[in-house]
């Protein structure tokens, strides 16, 4: 097939013909460069011209067409990769996988016994093309295909060096890097601007006819107008490349097979890497966690400033792929580049143990620099309005051409000057100053909003804002205050509830199975001495006036295992025939499952003890209906 669709786009095939190529070049060299322009305007009438359409398996240059109403056209190149380039000799037998990953599309984009494979890169983001279900596949990233125990078993103990190498060819650096785009770039898309190109035609006609005082102060105006939207658009591309700049060269230990640990620069990362997890620090990629778990702060993606507890991926042996395994509490052993790892707790076997899941620009972080970078197009009616009005104007002014044309011939005007007249009265109709006059505008508005700390890359957009008059929130907690108080709790017992314990009241929670859950059951951690997590989680373990503290060698001779939460009777608490509780592993609050739970350890005990909390409707079918207490 000659196109394919991916991301909401499609891919049409084209190779290039050497002597269509040819005769674009003449005809650019005779229209001195207008059809350059063109072809810079419309990039599709460049592929057309220059191609013959092909099979996409056997094109050199591709097209793609967004799906959307705007139906937007951009060029790009196929590139070709040669694996014989490593250092390493790499089997061509066909029947032998380059990468252990069975799912890897690694595995069919590399074209044997010639060692290459395809690619095309579109908005940062890499694809390759797979020969086997002849489409171009994006890398960088695990397939989601995989399993938990393909997780676990194919990836759980390193990548070989060899492998590393054929993915870090293949997939590209693991960096989010904004290019600075130099001064001349910008200043050439400024003014191969359509409006400016016109302008540039209509002052040149001026200036030939006298117009002198006009046309210099429109090119005064013009001038400052596009060396202020230059200047503005440089500053920005600058504080965007500094603001990203500093998470692509983190020192990362990862697992190699065979070999042990490896320090490395964080570029050289790789899907499938094993990551060691040390303690307190920023994540260069996505990574899925597969021993220990984690607390960090993902307010630089979600804008919650409460930290969120991470658990392993289970080791199941079923084949269900990960996210599927999980349904959507998936993101819970996900750790998301760009967040902060502020705790580590190992599981007992060894350190803390992530695979790397997705790279560079692929990231959760990557996703919301492109989001800046390429931002969607606007469909805004003031835009639309406008441009039909120009459109308006400048069909007033060939019916004007033309029919100044007709009267000049008609007197007998030389050719000459009948030929500029007309020329005159269709440049007249559409305002030369406009796109000065609005890019004037946009520069004002840009350092006004500069001076409120806003910036802003894509300014088109600084009017659509100014039609805004109402912002809606997505979440409560954004506009009302997160404040709740414990009025009171009610135990059973015999079958049946007992006495109302009313905080208020100012006593306090006697020992009994429901203090200790709420001692236990919550996903609070301690950092740096203060307890932190969700507000209801705090109110609740700060009502049983329990205090929460580190292991340390005193409980150990409990036989507590070390590097566990610890809870204790306060000062205030009610007396307790228990010394101590240890919370062992915690299972978060899953949306899906509609309730938490913790294995808990009472001190001097060996056995465990299990506490759940959640949606009374899903407890209740985990009670025993005999015992009443549900």
């Amino acid at each position: 097939t000659s196109h394919v669709y991916f991301t909401l786009q499609e891919v049409f095939g084209y190779r290039t013909h050497n002597l269509r190529r040819a005769l674009c070049l003449i005809t650019t060299m005779l229209t001195c460069g207008v059809l350059l322009l063109v072809f810079y305007w419309k990039p599709q009438w460049r592929v057309w011209a220059n191609c013959n359409p092909c099979p996409l398996q056997e094109a050199d240059t591709v097209l793609l067409r967004t799906t959307d109403e705007f139906q937007r056209y951009t060029r790009k190149k196929v590139i070709c990769l040669y694996l014989a380039t490593l250092k390493f000799p790499i089997s061509k037998n066909p029947e032998e996988p380059l990468v252990a990953d069975r799912h890897s599309v690694i595995n069919h984009a590399v074209l044997k016994p010639e060692l290459k494979l395809r690619y095309i890169q579109v908005r940062k983001i890499r694809y390759v093309w797979d020969n086997l279900e002849k489409r171009f596949q994006k890398v960088g990233l695990l397939e989601d295909s995989n399993s938990c125990y393909d997780i676990h078993h194919t990836f759980g103990r390193g990548l070989t060096s060899e492998e590393q190498e054929v993915r870090r060819l293949v997939c590209g650096p693991n960096a989010i890097e904004v290019e600075i785009q130099p001064i001349w770039k910008l200043l050439i898309k400024q003014v191969l601007n359509p409006f400016y190109v016109f302008q540039a035609f209509t002052l040149t006609l001026w200036l030939s006819q006298g117009y002198i005082e006009y046309s210099v102060a429109i090119i005064i105006l013009s001038i400052i107008s596009i060396v202020l939207s230059v200047y503005d658009l440089r500053q920005q591309s600058v504080k965007l490349h500094n603001l990203v700049e500093d998470h692509n060269k983190v020192q990362v230990t990862v697992m190699v097979k065979d070999k042990g640990l490896q320090k490395l620069e964080s570029h050289l990362l790789v899907p499938g890497d094993t990551l060691i997890l040390p303690g307190k620090t920023s994540l260069p990629c996505d990574a899925i966690l597969i021993d220990g778990s984690c607390v960090v702060t993902e307010g630089m993606l979600t804008g919650e400033s409460i930290p969120v507890t991470k658990t392993p991926l289970p080791y199941t042996e079923n084949t269900v792929a990960w996210k599927s395994h999980s349904l959507e509490d998936y993101r819970k052993h996900v750790l998301f580049c760009g967040t902060e790892l502020i705790q580590v707790k190992p599981s007992g076997q060894g350190p803390v143990r992530a695979v790397v899941l997705q790279t560079g620009y692929n990231t959760a972080k990557g996703d919301l620099v492109r989001s800046i970078l390429y931002p969607r197009p606007l469909n805004f009616k003031l835009y639309n309005d406008a441009f039909k009005f120009i459109v308006f104007l400048a069909f007033l002014g060939i019916v004007g051409f033309f029919y100044a044309l007709g009267v000049y011939m008609y007197h007998g005007v030389s050719p000459r000057d009948t030929a500029t007249m007309a020329l005159l009265l269709l440049t007249v109709t559409v305002p030369p100053v406009l796109p000065a006059a609005l890019t004037t505008g946009i520069v004002y508005a840009q350092k006004r909003l500069k001076k409120k700390k806003i910036f802003c890359i894509s300014p088109q957009r600084i009017n659509m804002c100014g039609q805004i008059n109402l912002v809606c929130f997505d979440k409560t907690g954004t506009l009302t205050e997160d404040g709740l108080d414990l009025w009171g709790t009610v135990p059973t017992a015999d079958n049946c509830f007992q006495e109302v314990n009313s905080f208020a009241s100012g006593k306090v929670l006697p020992w009994g199975p429901l203090c200790a859950a709420m001692t236990s059951c919550h996903s609070l951690i301690l950092l740096n001495g203060t307890i932190q997590g969700d507000p209801l989680d705090l109110k609740m373990f700060e009502g049983t006036a329990w205090i929460m503290e580190d292991c340390d060698a005193d409980y150990r001779t409990f036989g507590m295992p070390g590097s566990n939460i610890i809870i204790k009777p306060g000062p205030k608490a009610s007396w307790s025939p228990v010394e101590a509780i240890a919370i062992l592993r915690q299972f978060p609050f899953s949306s899906s499952l509609q309730r938490m739970s913790v294995v808990a350890q009472v001190a001097g005990e060996d056995h465990f003890h299990v506490y759940m909390k959640g949606a009374p409707e899903m407890l209740a079918k985990f009670c025993k209906s005999e015992t009443g207490n549900n």
